[in-house]
């Protein structure tokens, strides 16, 4: 494809980062809402609470501009590789962080905002290095079936964990669940698109299309308890980050999107890595917003 559709789809993943951070905003408020009456069960959303968010609007609307996010983000993937669109969704962080200080009156102090640029810097890397290495390729059953086998092992594990240790985790566990199964779903929606485009209509396509529509599902639940239990912008930055360390590792181990690359482009890929992950740990360590809560455990502890 040429550069005009690269653009094109760099300029739609902006616009769906854009609708993601004021989706996960107006979400964030909602389940907050929720849970502030019920701190003992904060990060466990049962059931029948999720269930009461559906009549709340501001939750609804949020979820809307995250659909219209989810659309814009598929457009753009089916004009260029999954290893440039899918790290753009970092510009989410930056613009949750600052929704989420002036919502909240929170003043973000030197460690949240080096957090949110170590995060912002190393996604970043991956955006400028996966444009220049990065090429569409033929999608092969074998790999498919690789991603699928993939995809199943991390949906029983999280499945198990989620039900047997969910009220005891907390938000960065739900943030890493919800970011690991949100870069397969991405990489699934590329894999369907690839295979509509080379007229696969099987049964094989039509399981990547049901294995991501059940990961779609098992990683909203994820954020929904993380959304309880941290502030927008941790959320923000644990998808914007580990989703594509994800979906870039799968598109460049399994689909081979990257063939092209160098040993200097790897390098300048996992260094990336490393920095963005940084900032995410970081900004679950030093958020002015998780500090009330430590503050109020060790009290209680003590």
């Amino acid at each position: 494809m040429g550069p005009e559709l690269r653009e094109l789809a760099i300029v739609l993943a902006i616009l769906a980062a854009v609708a993601l951070a004021f989706g996960a905003q107006f979400q964030n408020q909602a389940v907050s809402k929720s849970t502030e009456k019920t701190p003992r069960r904060r990060g466990s959303l049962s059931l029948k609470e999720l269930g009461r968010l559906f009549v709340r609007p501001r939750w609804m609307t949020g979820l809307g501009l995250m659909g219209v996010g989810m659309v814009l983000q598929v457009a753009a993937l089916t004009l260029a590789p999954l290893i440039v669109v899918q790290p753009i969704g970092a510009i989410a962080l930056v613009i949750t962080s600052l929704l989420n200080a002036r919502s909240t009156k929170t003043k973000l102090n030197r460690g949240t905002i080096l957090a949110i640029g170590l995060s912002t810097f190393g996604v970043g890397g991956f955006v400028v290095t996966a444009s220049q290495v990065a090429s569409q390729v033929e999608l092969t059953d074998a790999n498919l079936l690789r991603v699928l086998g993939l995809l199943v092992i991390i949906l029983v594990a999280f499945g198990v964990l989620f039900f047997t240790f969910g009220k005891k985790a907390g938000a960065l566990t739900y943030i890493l669940g919800a970011g690991v199964l949100y870069g397969f779903v991405a990489t699934l929606a590329k894999v369907v698109i690839q295979r509509l485009y080379q007229m696969d209509y099987d049964a094989l396509t039509a399981l990547a299309l049901v294995s991501m529509i059940g990961a779609v599902f098992l990683g909203g639940w994820f954020v929904q308890n993380a959304y309880s239990s941290g502030p927008p912008d941790l959320v923000i930055a644990g998808l914007t980050v580990i989703d594509p360390l994800v979906a870039v590792g799968i598109a460049i181990g399994v689909l081979g999107e990257a063939q092209q690359a160098s040993g200097f482009s790897i390098a300048a890929f996992s260094l990336s890595g490393v920095i963005a992950v940084s900032g995410v740990y970081l900004l679950s360590r030093v958020h002015p917003e998780l500090r009330p809560r430590k503050k109020a455990s060790q009290v209680n502890l003590s």
